[in-house]
Parts: C-alpha cells; sequence; structure tokens
C-alpha cells in the first residue's frame, strides 16, 4: 500500500504532517492550535480520531504547541524523547510515550519510525524515517543546521524525503535580522540553507527516489521559487522525480510511495 505524506502546513508559526500506512495515521508534530489543527485535518480529508498516535521531533512551540492537547481530545498517544518531555513537563506515565534516539517505534504491523538525532538550538531534535512492511521508506527532516552521518546514511535508502529549506543565503545575509540571529540561523544548531538542502539531497540521492518536499521555508528570507530552483540545480538531471513545496497554509496535496506526482487536496 505504501506510505502516505501530507503537510498540513510548514514553517515558522507551525508544522504538522500526517504520515500513513495500512489504516494507521501517525501526526509528526503539532504546532497549530487545536482548532487550526482539526480543521486542517479535515481539509485533508482526515477525522481527528483517526489519528492514532502522534509524534513530537522537539519541543519549540511550533511543533509541539497542541500537541498534549491534541492527544487528550482525540484519544492518541503522544510520543517523544525524554529531553523534550521534560521540557514541556508532560507527564512520563500518564501524557506520554517516550524513545531513544535510533530507537524504532512501532505503531502499527504497517508503520513504524525510526527517529534520528539532529543539531538545532537548545533542542533535542530529531529526523524521522518512516517504514511500512514492504520496505518502503519516508522522511521528514526539519530544523536542523547540518546533516549528521547517522542521517545521511538513513536518507539514502528513502522513497520519499521532506527536508527543509529554509532560507536563501544572500537574503538572510541582507535581511533586516541582527547579526546574531543571523550566526545563529545559519549556524550548526540553526536551520538549513536552499544550498545545504540541495548539496543533502544529492549526496543521498538514487533511483528509487520518487519524490522531496522541500518544507519549513522562511517567510523573511526565503521564497518557493528560489527554494526549488536552488535544489534542482544541484540535483539537475539526476533527480527523475517530483518535487513539491509544503507552505505554511495548507494542505495542498499528498504523496504516496510507490508514484511519483502528488495528490491534490481541494478545500470543499
Amino acid at each position: 500500500m505504501g506510505i502516505g505524506i501530507t503537510h498540513l502546513g510548514s514553517g515558522s508559526r507551525g508544522n504538522a504532517t500526517i504520515v500513513s500506512s495500512g489504516g494507521c495515521n501517525v501526526l509528526v508534530d503539532c504546532g497549530f492550535s487545536l482548532k487550526q489543527t482539526e480543521k486542517r485535518l479535515d481539509i485533508a480529508g482526515f477525522e481527528p480520531n483517526s489519528i492514532d498516535s502522534i509524534v513530537v521531533t522537539h519541543h519549540h512551540k511550533d511543533h509541539s504547541g497542541s500537541a498534549l492537547r491534541a492527544s487528550k481530545k482525540w484519544g492518541s498517544r503522544l510520543h517523544c524523547n525524554l529531553v523534550t518531555a521534560s521540557k514541556m513537563d508532560w507527564d512520563l506515565v500518564e501524557e506520554c510515550t517516550t524513545f531513544g534516539n535510533l530507537e524504532r517505534v512501532q505503531f502499527s504491523s504497517e508503520l513504524s519510525m525510526l527517529p534520528v538525532p539532529v543539531p538545532h538550538d537548545d533542542a533535542d531534535n530529531v529526523a524521522l524515517i518512516a517504514s511500512d512492511s514492504n520496505g518502503d521508506r519516508a522522511a521528514i527532516v526539519t530544523d536542523l543546521g547540518e546533516a549528521p552521518q547517522d542521517l545521511i546514511k538513513h536518507l539514502s535508502g528513502c522513497n520519499h524525503i521532506s527536508i527543509e529549506a529554509n532560507y536563501d543565503h544572500h537574503r538572510l545575509v541582507g535581511g533586516p535580522y541582527p547579526d546574531s540571529l543571523k550566526r545563529r540561523i545559519s549556524g550548526r544548531g540553526g536551520h538549513l540553507s536552499n544550498r545545504q538542502a540541495g548539496e543533502i539531497l544529492l549526496e543521498v540521492l538514487h533511483d528509487d527516489l520518487e519524490s522531496i518536499v522541500l518544507c519549513h521555508l522562511s517567510e523573511k528570507n526565503n521564497a518557493p521559487h528560489l527554494a526549488e530552483s536552488e535544489v534542482l540545480m544541484a540535483i539537475g538531471d539526476q533527480f527523475a522525480g517530483n518535487i513539491s513545496i509544503s507552505k505554511q497554509l495548507g494542505p495542498e496535496f499528498s504523496y504516496w510511495t510507490g508514484q511519483t506526482e502528488p495528490n491534490s487536496i481541494v478545500a470543499a
């Protein structure tokens, strides 16, 4: 059946992505308000109570904001690592289940995820590599300043990769942010630039990579056409699949492993 990836929206004001396989639906991050998340789920064709689990990659509000409220209202199990649980003050018995780095989380017989640690600010952030029972793999990678070798290794076998292309270097350098913030964004614990995203994708490119989504674009320091053009310049003719942009306002499309073209989502 494959793995479905539906970005409900991605950016500094909120992030949430549905990963589906075999009737199991996992929400990766829940950074919008509960009302807004439920509205976006409805547009994407998902009932809130169909979300079996919620995985929070790290404690920053644009990824964790309404996760606990959503898990309690929908009856969904909340998953995160120990540092995230501590920073969010979530009860380890009653409110969430914790995982360790590179410790596979099994949600159903059809869907599991491997959390891979990545450097980001003061957060113990993880990228997630989803796998289904047929061996398909899909990655969600945001909020990191560089890609550790463990991440490169696991991305190399993915059929789908959603990866951040947060900023255009020239826009960031010439923009209004103070120098300290510019250094933080472009540093090891900051975010990936369009160029870095392209370099990572080029390194992990293989014949079975069917689709790429560029996400977590900065509204001030980037633009969709800049992100797409710089990434395509890096991977060039070596990539025969499809590339899309996940914007702050979503959802707009879903990808399934096993197919190149996305399924469009149209709000009723």
